[in-house]
């Protein structure tokens, strides 16, 4: 009954020692393919932010109809341009009182506002150089009273995305080492636990891959299991981001999809393989009287 119950204890030890790695494991590979992610996204993120800058073209009073319309259509052929949006004063003067909460217009006794067109462009053309020379040529209309975009925020986009960039792939890559050390260590800690069982082996004839086989094989399925377990939190991540996001089209990026779950899979598989391989040629390499 002893025997059994040191058996029971044995297992259960074993078992909470292997949810303990797979649970380290998942975490720390979610996180990874999170980081990831938005690694590859950096580009989409910076030109979802980059279209939302609007450009927007005041209209005099004496505008006719027909060279609004001829201006729309000559910005629209535009391949720089996104999207074209007239709004008219009246429009404004609603937006305006739904904003600060008040009708002004009672206050005034006239629409001081003007009517307007909301140009969005393409983010390969949202720049400096490239927004002040069309602000230059639309200003040229002699119905246009004023072109006006937002410039400071122009340029901080300009002078910060590639400073994010570069700061996401240091935390990738520095996360990424954190995981090797982690899943590391969680392994040596899995394997110190079977150490006399490793020199036991050892000492009645085993060779050391026969040895070391069992371990790499049953710690590799922890990490595909592991692997599966932190893909499945991604895919839940990416489709609340994709309801969130729809903008950002996450789901519709197949190459950096498989990267991403291609590289947890792989880490997942490849360094629990490679810290077994090294945890267990450590016990095996050390003196019966080390062990201890």
């Amino acid at each position: 009954m002893a025997k059994s119950f040191q058996e029971k204890f044995q297992k259960r030890r074993v078992l909470t020692g292997y949810i303990s790695v797979v649970i380290s494991i998942s975490l720390v590979l979610f996180f990874v393919g999170i980081l990831g992610l938005f690694l590859l996204n950096t580009r989409n993120v910076a030109a979802y932010f980059k279209e939302q800058i609007v450009m927007t073209v005041y209209l005099k009073d004496s505008a006719k109809d027909i060279e609004i319309t001829q201006l729309q259509k000559k910005i629209q052929l535009d391949p720089a341009t996104k999207e074209v949006n007239f709004i008219s004063k009246e429009e404004a003067a609603a937006q305006y009182a739904r904003d600060i909460g008040e009708d002004f217009l009672e206050f005034l006794g006239y629409n001081p506002l003007l009517n307007s067109v909301d140009v969005y462009f393409n983010a390969a053309y949202v720049n400096t150089v490239s927004l002040t020379q069309t602000q230059r040529e639309l200003e040229t209309s002699d119905f246009v009273d004023e072109v006006v975009f937002d410039q400071p925020l122009v340029t901080l986009l300009d002078e910060n995305i590639l400073r994010i960039s570069y700061v996401l792939l240091l935390t990738t890559l520095l996360f990424i080492g954190i995981a090797l050390l982690l899943i590391n260590s969680s392994i040596r800690l899995s394997i110190y636990s079977k150490r006399f069982i490793i020199k036991t082996m050892q000492l009645v004839g085993a060779t050391k891959s026969f040895i070391r086989r069992p371990f790499i094989w049953t710690h590799m399925r922890l990490g595909i299991l592991s692997s599966f377990i932190a893909l499945s939190g991604l895919v839940l991540v990416f489709l609340e981001i994709n309801k969130r996001f729809p903008e950002l089209d996450i789901l519709e990026q197949p190459v950096a999809l498989t990267i991403v779950f291609g590289g947890v899979l792989f880490l997942g598989i490849g360094i629990t393989a490679v810290s077994t391989f090294f945890a267990t040629q450590r016990y095996l390499n050390l003196k019966s009287d080390a062990i201890y």
